[in-house]
């Protein structure tokens, strides 16, 4: 207990310090020289606390009386990408996920397929490394329901979620997760916010919830998931694009 609430400690003064500076957003606290150094130096804390903690404990979840005026959004508010763009424009009804990668079964899902799938609402806070947090009501599908139609290989180790935004070095913004927190009742593929279709700020039309972590795993606007043994051949090879800048793989909260 004492490393769990050493660990809440170091996030809280560290969430506090890069609110303080007032940064406009994540692309600008990657350019400081400090955050990644703050960030990083946390990676042994995160994991040994993460084994501490059940595999299964649940984020908070909110009533409705809880929900934030406005869902702030983080990152990219609109991608540039011709195929995204194509997408925006016809009401994503031409959207499909693909998922691929070490699995069985590859697939194409649309927007409708996904929707038809066993869905869970639930009420939970967003936490951004630069220091301010909503809570909004999301409604998805869970991860593990389509990996499971999917049938990971029994070599795969992680989920890489592939997405339609790119960054200011031309790169894809990707993003990646254990199978702990994929199989997690809470993590979502998320097409709904606050009752409404997901808006494009927030990463329609569709995005990744995993609230029991920061709010750059979460990535927005997915085009496709693939399953992999490795991180090796991967863009920097760190399983996302701000741990390829030195941030940590494991943002636990």
């Amino acid at each position: 207990m004492k490393l769990i609430n050493k660990r809440r400690r170091f996030l809280r003064d560290a969430l506090a310090l890069t609110g303080a500076v007032a940064l406009g957003g994540c692309d600008k606290l990657s350019q400081t020289t400090w955050a990644p150094k703050v960030l990083g130096s946390a990676t042994a804390l995160s994991h040994a606390a993460q084994r501490a903690l059940s595999r299964d404990a649940m984020a908070r979840e909110y009533n409705e009386a809880d929900i934030s005026p406005v869902f702030r959004p983080n990152g990219s508010t609109d991608p540039q990408a011709p195929a995204y763009r194509a997408l925006a424009a016809n009401g994503f009804r031409d959207y499909r996920l693909g998922v691929g990668g070490l699995v069985a079964h590859p697939l194409s899902l649309s927007l409708e397929q996904l929707r038809a799938l066993p869905n869970r609402t639930q009420i939970t806070r967003h936490d951004c490394v630069e220091g301010w947090s909503v809570i909004g009501k999301w409604t998805g599908v869970q991860l593990s329901r389509v990996l499971q139609m999917a049938q990971p290989a029994r070599a795969a180790r992680y989920v890489v979620f592939r997405c339609y935004d790119a960054m200011d070095d031309g790169s894809e913004y990707y993003e990646s997760l254990d199978f702990d927190d994929a199989y997690h009742p809470q993590t979502l593929l998320a097409w709904e916010l606050n009752g409404k279709a997901l808006p494009i700020p927030n990463g329609a039309p569709l995005r990744l919830r995993v609230p029991r972590q920061l709010g750059y795993k979460m990535a927005k606007y997915l085009r496709r998931i693939d399953l992999v043994d490795s991180f090796k051949h991967i863009e920097g090879g760190r399983g996302g694009y701000w741990e390829d800048q030195g941030y940590q793989w494991y943002a636990g909260i």
